[in-house]
Protein backbone atom coordinates (compact mmCIF):
# COMPACT_ATOMS: atom_id res chain seq x y z
CA UNK A 1 0.00 0.00 0.00
CA UNK A 2 1.53 3.79 -0.70
CA UNK A 3 1.64 6.30 1.57
CA UNK A 4 -0.67 8.00 0.08
CA UNK A 5 -3.31 5.54 0.12
CA UNK A 6 -2.72 4.68 3.58
CA UNK A 7 -3.12 8.73 4.73
CA UNK A 8 -6.53 8.52 2.39
CA UNK A 9 -7.41 5.57 5.04
CA UNK A 10 -6.56 6.80 8.12
CA UNK A 11 -8.15 10.31 7.11
CA UNK A 12 -11.43 8.67 6.50
CA UNK A 13 -10.98 6.87 9.35
CA UNK A 14 -10.50 9.40 12.00
CA UNK A 15 -13.53 11.34 10.07
CA UNK A 16 -16.01 8.27 11.03
CA UNK A 17 -16.94 7.27 7.62
CA UNK A 18 -16.82 3.57 7.39
CA UNK A 19 -13.89 1.76 5.45
CA UNK A 20 -14.29 -1.24 3.43
CA UNK A 21 -11.84 -3.54 4.29
CA UNK A 22 -10.80 -5.13 1.26
CA UNK A 23 -9.49 -1.56 0.91
CA UNK A 24 -6.80 -1.18 3.18
CA UNK A 25 -5.65 -4.64 1.97
CA UNK A 26 -5.30 -3.11 -1.41
CA UNK A 27 -7.68 -4.69 -3.38
CA UNK A 28 -10.47 -3.13 -2.98
CA UNK A 29 -12.22 0.30 -3.89
CA UNK A 30 -9.56 1.09 -5.97
CA UNK A 31 -8.34 -1.64 -8.25
CA UNK A 32 -12.15 -3.62 -8.40
CA UNK A 33 -14.90 -0.65 -8.26
CA UNK A 34 -18.39 -2.21 -7.98
CA UNK A 35 -21.09 -2.56 -10.64
CA UNK A 36 -24.37 -0.74 -9.74
CA UNK A 37 -25.96 -3.55 -8.85
CA UNK A 38 -23.50 -4.77 -6.35
CA UNK A 39 -23.35 -1.22 -5.45
CA UNK A 40 -27.31 -1.08 -4.70
CA UNK A 41 -26.95 -4.34 -2.36
CA UNK A 42 -23.68 -3.23 -0.37
CA UNK A 43 -25.39 0.44 1.13
CA UNK A 44 -23.46 -0.40 4.42
CA UNK A 45 -21.87 3.21 4.41
CA UNK A 46 -18.33 1.87 3.53
CA UNK A 47 -16.26 3.76 0.52
CA UNK A 48 -15.80 2.59 -2.85
CA UNK A 49 -15.53 3.21 -6.54
CA UNK A 50 -19.06 2.58 -8.43
CA UNK A 51 -18.87 2.29 -12.17
CA UNK A 52 -21.95 2.99 -14.56
CA UNK A 53 -23.52 4.99 -17.21
CA UNK A 54 -25.06 8.36 -16.52
CA UNK A 55 -28.84 7.94 -17.33
CA UNK A 56 -29.95 11.32 -15.44
CA UNK A 57 -30.95 13.27 -12.68
CA UNK A 58 -33.00 11.93 -9.48
CA UNK A 59 -35.26 15.08 -8.09
CA UNK A 60 -37.19 12.57 -5.87
CA UNK A 61 -37.37 8.72 -4.49
CA UNK A 62 -38.86 7.50 -7.67
CA UNK A 63 -38.17 9.89 -10.28
CA UNK A 64 -35.34 10.60 -13.12
CA UNK A 65 -35.56 13.49 -15.34
CA UNK A 66 -33.49 12.86 -18.47
CA UNK A 67 -33.85 16.50 -19.60
CA UNK A 68 -34.26 19.77 -18.64
CA UNK A 69 -31.74 19.16 -15.76
CA UNK A 70 -32.92 21.83 -12.83
CA UNK A 71 -29.39 21.59 -11.29
CA UNK A 72 -25.62 19.94 -10.72
CA UNK A 73 -26.21 18.47 -7.80
CA UNK A 74 -26.80 14.89 -8.58
CA UNK A 75 -26.74 12.15 -11.24
CA UNK A 76 -27.94 8.58 -11.19
CA UNK A 77 -26.17 5.40 -12.64
CA UNK A 78 -27.15 2.44 -14.33
CA UNK A 79 -25.50 -0.68 -15.14
CA UNK A 80 -26.56 -0.10 -19.03
CA UNK A 81 -26.75 3.26 -20.80
CA UNK A 82 -30.63 2.52 -21.44
CA UNK A 83 -31.77 1.72 -18.42
CA UNK A 84 -35.10 3.45 -17.30
CA UNK A 85 -36.72 1.31 -13.70
CA UNK A 86 -35.19 3.72 -10.89
CA UNK A 87 -35.29 0.37 -9.13
CA UNK A 88 -32.12 -0.45 -10.92
CA UNK A 89 -29.86 2.70 -10.84
CA UNK A 90 -27.88 4.16 -7.72
CA UNK A 91 -28.44 8.36 -6.91
CA UNK A 92 -24.56 9.74 -6.51
CA UNK A 93 -24.50 13.06 -4.72
CA UNK A 94 -22.13 15.72 -6.49
CA UNK A 95 -20.57 17.79 -4.14
CA UNK A 96 -19.86 21.48 -4.93
CA UNK A 97 -15.91 20.94 -6.25
CA UNK A 98 -17.49 18.30 -9.03
CA UNK A 99 -20.57 20.46 -9.78
CA UNK A 100 -19.09 22.38 -13.24
CA UNK A 101 -18.20 19.02 -14.83
CA UNK A 102 -20.09 16.30 -13.73
CA UNK A 103 -23.39 18.19 -13.49
CA UNK A 104 -25.83 17.46 -15.98
CA UNK A 105 -27.49 21.19 -15.97
CA UNK A 106 -23.84 21.92 -16.99
CA UNK A 107 -23.06 18.86 -18.97
CA UNK A 108 -25.89 17.33 -20.54
CA UNK A 109 -23.74 15.26 -22.99
CA UNK A 110 -22.49 13.58 -20.09
CA UNK A 111 -25.90 11.39 -20.91
CA UNK A 112 -24.88 8.09 -21.90
CA UNK A 113 -21.14 8.69 -20.65
CA UNK A 114 -19.38 5.74 -18.14
CA UNK A 115 -18.20 6.92 -14.85
CA UNK A 116 -16.12 5.92 -12.12
CA UNK A 117 -17.38 7.22 -8.69
CA UNK A 118 -15.88 6.93 -4.71
CA UNK A 119 -17.98 7.45 -2.47
CA UNK A 120 -19.93 6.34 0.83
CA UNK A 121 -22.05 4.18 -0.13
CA UNK A 122 -25.36 5.03 1.79
CA UNK A 123 -28.86 5.90 0.92
CA UNK A 124 -29.18 9.23 -0.86
CA UNK A 125 -32.90 10.58 -0.77
CA UNK A 126 -34.18 7.85 0.41
CA UNK A 127 -33.02 5.78 -2.06
CA UNK A 128 -29.51 3.73 -2.35
CA UNK A 129 -26.65 5.76 -2.99
CA UNK A 130 -22.95 7.04 -3.07
CA UNK A 131 -22.61 9.70 -0.80
CA UNK A 132 -19.72 12.27 0.50
CA UNK A 133 -18.03 11.62 -3.13
CA UNK A 134 -14.21 12.29 -2.98
CA UNK A 135 -13.52 11.55 -7.03
CA UNK A 136 -15.44 11.25 -10.42
CA UNK A 137 -13.75 10.41 -13.73
CA UNK A 138 -14.98 8.86 -16.75
CA UNK A 139 -14.49 5.66 -18.16
CA UNK A 140 -10.99 4.53 -20.25
CA UNK A 141 -12.33 5.53 -24.09
CA UNK A 142 -14.74 8.19 -22.90
CA UNK A 143 -14.32 11.99 -23.26
CA UNK A 144 -11.41 13.41 -21.35
CA UNK A 145 -13.62 14.82 -17.58
CA UNK A 146 -10.96 17.97 -17.64
CA UNK A 147 -12.94 18.75 -20.99
CA UNK A 148 -17.07 18.55 -20.70
CA UNK A 149 -18.68 19.87 -23.14
CA UNK A 150 -20.41 23.35 -23.49
CA UNK A 151 -22.54 23.94 -20.96
CA UNK A 152 -26.48 24.20 -22.46
CA UNK A 153 -27.87 27.49 -23.38
CA UNK A 154 -28.80 29.44 -19.98
CA UNK A 155 -32.46 29.80 -19.53
CA UNK A 156 -33.89 32.43 -21.07
CA UNK A 157 -34.79 34.01 -16.87
CA UNK A 158 -31.09 34.39 -16.86
CA UNK A 159 -31.44 38.52 -17.86
CA UNK A 160 -33.68 38.51 -14.49
CA UNK A 161 -30.82 37.80 -12.55
CA UNK A 162 -28.38 40.09 -14.14
CA UNK A 163 -28.23 42.57 -11.23
CA UNK A 164 -26.99 39.49 -8.91
CA UNK A 165 -23.95 38.34 -11.55
CA UNK A 166 -20.48 38.22 -9.47
CA UNK A 167 -21.84 38.95 -6.26
CA UNK A 168 -21.48 36.46 -3.18
CA UNK A 169 -22.56 37.15 0.70
CA UNK A 170 -24.74 39.89 1.69
CA UNK A 171 -23.86 41.99 -1.71
CA UNK A 172 -25.76 38.52 -3.27
CA UNK A 173 -28.68 38.85 -0.75
CA UNK A 174 -29.26 42.89 -1.37
CA UNK A 175 -29.00 42.11 -4.95
CA UNK A 176 -31.53 39.58 -5.03
CA UNK A 177 -33.98 41.36 -2.68
CA UNK A 178 -34.22 44.38 -5.24
CA UNK A 179 -35.11 42.10 -8.11
CA UNK A 180 -38.20 40.39 -6.36
CA UNK A 181 -38.79 43.14 -4.46
CA UNK A 182 -41.85 45.01 -5.13
CA UNK A 183 -44.42 42.01 -6.67
CA UNK A 184 -47.69 41.80 -7.07
CA UNK A 185 -49.73 40.79 -3.77
CA UNK A 186 -52.66 39.04 -3.69
CA UNK A 187 -55.65 39.26 -1.15
CA UNK A 188 -56.09 36.03 1.15
CA UNK A 189 -59.08 35.05 -0.93
CA UNK A 190 -57.34 35.20 -3.60
CA UNK A 191 -55.20 32.28 -2.77
CA UNK A 192 -56.90 29.83 -2.73
CA UNK A 193 -58.11 29.92 -6.39
CA UNK A 194 -53.98 30.42 -6.72
CA UNK A 195 -53.30 27.54 -5.24
CA UNK A 196 -55.22 25.25 -7.38
CA UNK A 197 -53.25 26.44 -10.16
CA UNK A 198 -49.97 26.18 -8.78
CA UNK A 199 -49.98 23.03 -6.58
CA UNK A 200 -52.30 21.18 -9.21
CA UNK A 201 -51.77 17.16 -9.45
CA UNK A 202 -50.25 16.22 -12.48
CA UNK A 203 -51.94 13.03 -12.69
CA UNK A 204 -55.19 14.76 -11.79
CA UNK A 205 -56.07 17.90 -12.93
CA UNK A 206 -59.19 17.89 -10.40
CA UNK A 207 -56.75 17.76 -7.91
CA UNK A 208 -54.18 19.20 -5.62
CA UNK A 209 -51.00 18.21 -4.14
CA UNK A 210 -50.99 18.37 -0.07
CA UNK A 211 -47.47 19.63 0.92
CA UNK A 212 -46.69 17.45 4.26
CA UNK A 213 -48.63 14.51 3.67
CA UNK A 214 -48.45 14.43 -0.20
CA UNK A 215 -52.21 13.48 -0.41
CA UNK A 216 -53.77 14.37 -3.80
CA UNK A 217 -57.39 15.50 -2.62
CA UNK A 218 -59.94 17.21 -4.86
CA UNK A 219 -59.53 21.27 -5.08
CA UNK A 220 -63.21 21.81 -3.79
CA UNK A 221 -62.30 20.49 -0.36
CA UNK A 222 -60.65 23.47 1.51
CA UNK A 223 -61.52 24.71 4.47
CA UNK A 224 -61.62 24.38 7.85
CA UNK A 225 -62.67 21.02 8.69
CA UNK A 226 -61.30 17.54 9.53
CA UNK A 227 -59.65 16.22 6.24
CA UNK A 228 -60.01 19.37 4.22
CA UNK A 229 -56.91 21.26 3.27
CA UNK A 230 -56.09 24.81 4.10
CA UNK A 231 -53.42 27.43 3.26
CA UNK A 232 -50.25 26.82 5.10
CA UNK A 233 -47.58 29.51 5.99
CA UNK A 234 -43.92 27.52 5.31
CA UNK A 235 -42.34 30.92 7.12
CA UNK A 236 -44.68 30.41 9.95
CA UNK A 237 -47.18 33.95 9.83
CA UNK A 238 -46.37 34.57 13.23
CA UNK A 239 -42.46 34.50 13.27
CA UNK A 240 -42.77 38.39 12.52
CA UNK A 241 -46.65 38.36 13.60
CA UNK A 242 -47.23 39.26 9.56
CA UNK A 243 -50.85 37.38 9.95
CA UNK A 244 -52.53 37.00 6.56
CA UNK A 245 -52.08 40.93 5.65
CA UNK A 246 -51.37 41.33 1.60
CA UNK A 247 -47.40 41.04 1.37
CA UNK A 248 -45.58 38.37 2.96
CA UNK A 249 -49.01 36.80 4.57
CA UNK A 250 -50.13 35.86 1.10
CA UNK A 251 -47.35 35.16 -0.70
CA UNK A 252 -47.45 32.21 -3.17
CA UNK A 253 -43.79 31.74 -2.91
CA UNK A 254 -44.48 30.31 0.71
CA UNK A 255 -47.88 29.47 0.90
CA UNK A 256 -48.91 25.74 0.20
CA UNK A 257 -52.20 23.33 0.75
CA UNK A 258 -51.74 21.22 3.62
CA UNK A 259 -54.35 19.10 4.82
CA UNK A 260 -55.89 21.36 8.34
CA UNK A 261 -55.08 18.47 11.17
CA UNK A 262 -51.50 18.23 10.01
CA UNK A 263 -50.80 22.41 9.49
CA UNK A 264 -52.60 22.28 12.89
CA UNK A 265 -49.79 20.24 14.54
CA UNK A 266 -46.94 21.96 12.35
CA UNK A 267 -48.79 25.01 13.99
CA UNK A 268 -45.37 27.82 14.11
CA UNK A 269 -42.85 25.41 14.26
CA UNK A 270 -39.11 25.93 13.48
CA UNK A 271 -37.95 23.41 10.72
CA UNK A 272 -34.88 20.71 12.14
CA UNK A 273 -34.59 16.77 12.34
CA UNK A 274 -36.05 14.30 15.09
CA UNK A 275 -39.00 14.28 16.35
CA UNK A 276 -42.46 11.39 16.71
CA UNK A 277 -43.88 10.47 12.98
CA UNK A 278 -46.97 12.28 12.04
CA UNK A 279 -49.83 9.36 12.06
CA UNK A 280 -51.81 11.64 9.27
CA UNK A 281 -48.54 12.46 7.06
CA UNK A 282 -45.98 9.46 7.06
CA UNK A 283 -42.36 10.84 6.82
CA UNK A 284 -42.87 13.87 8.96
CA UNK A 285 -41.76 14.35 12.34
CA UNK A 286 -42.51 16.58 15.52
CA UNK A 287 -41.45 17.56 19.10
CA UNK A 288 -42.23 20.57 21.14
CA UNK A 289 -40.07 23.15 19.05
CA UNK A 290 -39.57 21.53 15.59
CA UNK A 291 -40.83 20.48 12.58
CA UNK A 292 -39.23 17.74 10.12
CA UNK A 293 -41.11 17.34 6.88
CA UNK A 294 -40.88 14.42 4.62
CA UNK A 295 -37.54 13.71 2.69
CA UNK A 296 -39.14 14.68 -1.05
CA UNK A 297 -40.28 17.96 0.28
CA UNK A 298 -37.20 18.98 2.37
CA UNK A 299 -35.57 21.12 -0.07
CA UNK A 300 -38.99 22.64 -1.36
CA UNK A 301 -39.32 24.05 2.56
CA UNK A 302 -35.56 25.14 2.63
CA UNK A 303 -35.73 27.26 -0.54
CA UNK A 304 -38.83 28.77 0.39
CA UNK A 305 -37.75 29.91 3.63
CA UNK A 306 -34.85 31.38 1.91
CA UNK A 307 -36.94 33.19 -0.72
CA UNK A 308 -38.53 34.78 2.42
CA UNK A 309 -35.21 35.99 4.34
CA UNK A 310 -34.61 37.56 1.11
CA UNK A 311 -37.78 38.98 -0.27
CA UNK A 312 -38.69 40.86 3.30
CA UNK A 313 -35.70 43.26 4.14
CA UNK A 314 -37.93 45.63 6.48
CA UNK A 315 -37.07 48.52 3.41
CA UNK A 316 -40.53 48.97 2.35
CA UNK A 317 -42.59 49.38 5.90
CA UNK A 318 -42.80 45.20 6.02
CA UNK A 319 -41.47 43.36 8.43
CA UNK A 320 -37.43 42.06 8.23
CA UNK A 321 -36.95 37.80 8.26
CA UNK A 322 -33.99 36.76 9.08
CA UNK A 323 -32.90 33.01 9.46
CA UNK A 324 -30.92 32.09 12.29
CA UNK A 325 -29.57 28.60 14.59
CA UNK A 326 -32.64 28.65 16.61
CA UNK A 327 -35.75 27.20 17.54
CA UNK A 328 -38.53 28.29 19.35
CA UNK A 329 -38.37 31.93 17.90
CA UNK A 330 -42.15 32.49 18.58
CA UNK A 331 -42.96 36.01 17.54
CA UNK A 332 -39.36 36.69 16.78
CA UNK A 333 -39.01 37.65 12.72
CA UNK A 334 -36.83 34.62 12.34
CA UNK A 335 -36.95 31.23 11.38
CA UNK A 336 -34.78 28.01 11.84
CA UNK A 337 -32.81 26.03 11.88
CA UNK A 338 -30.36 27.66 9.44
CA UNK A 339 -27.99 24.60 9.16
CA UNK A 340 -30.48 22.14 8.48
CA UNK A 341 -32.40 24.12 6.10
CA UNK A 342 -29.24 24.12 4.35
CA UNK A 343 -28.52 20.72 3.86
CA UNK A 344 -31.98 20.13 3.59
CA UNK A 345 -31.60 22.15 0.08
CA UNK A 346 -28.37 19.83 -0.85
CA UNK A 347 -30.05 16.69 -0.28
CA UNK A 348 -33.58 17.08 -2.09
CA UNK A 349 -32.80 18.94 -5.45
CA UNK A 350 -34.91 20.94 -7.22
CA UNK A 351 -38.02 19.00 -9.39
CA UNK A 352 -39.72 19.89 -11.95
CA UNK A 353 -42.82 20.15 -9.75
CA UNK A 354 -40.91 23.04 -8.31
CA UNK A 355 -39.95 25.09 -11.64
CA UNK A 356 -43.20 24.67 -12.46
CA UNK A 357 -44.55 26.36 -9.68
CA UNK A 358 -41.89 28.85 -10.06
CA UNK A 359 -42.70 29.46 -13.52
CA UNK A 360 -47.03 29.83 -12.87
CA UNK A 361 -46.02 32.54 -9.92
CA UNK A 362 -43.68 34.74 -12.04
CA UNK A 363 -45.98 34.78 -14.74
CA UNK A 364 -49.98 34.90 -13.71
CA UNK A 365 -49.59 36.43 -10.12
CA UNK A 366 -46.81 37.76 -8.66
CA UNK A 367 -44.19 38.80 -11.64
CA UNK A 368 -41.20 37.80 -9.38
CA UNK A 369 -39.51 34.27 -8.77
CA UNK A 370 -38.29 32.45 -6.06
CA UNK A 371 -34.23 32.55 -6.77
CA UNK A 372 -33.57 29.46 -4.83
CA UNK A 373 -35.10 27.62 -7.11
CA UNK A 374 -33.33 28.74 -10.73
CA UNK A 375 -30.09 28.79 -8.49
CA UNK A 376 -30.30 26.76 -5.41
CA UNK A 377 -26.59 26.83 -5.35
CA UNK A 378 -26.98 30.47 -4.27
CA UNK A 379 -28.00 29.59 -0.66
CA UNK A 380 -24.36 28.72 0.38
CA UNK A 381 -23.23 31.84 -0.88
CA UNK A 382 -25.24 34.07 0.64
CA UNK A 383 -25.43 31.82 4.55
Amino acid sequence: MSILTLSVLVLLSCSGVQVDKTDAAGSGTWDSPYSVSQAIVSQSGSVHSVEGYVVGQPTSESSVVTESFPNDYALALADTPSETNVNEMIYVQIPSSFRSNYGLSSNPSLMGQKLKVTGSLTDYFSHPGVKSTSAFEEAAGDTDPEDPADPADPPAYEEYYSGAEGKTGSALKTALHDIIDEHTTLSYSEVWTALRNTDEDPANSNNVILLYSGRSQSKTTNGGGVDDWNREHVWAKSHGDFGTSQGPGTDLHHLRPTDVTVNSTRGNLDFDNGGTEHSEAAGNYYDGDSWEPRDEVKGDVARMIFYMAVRYEGDSGEVDLELNENVNNGSAPYHGKMSVLLEWNEEDPVDSREIRRNNIIYGDYQGNRNPFIDHPEWAEMIW
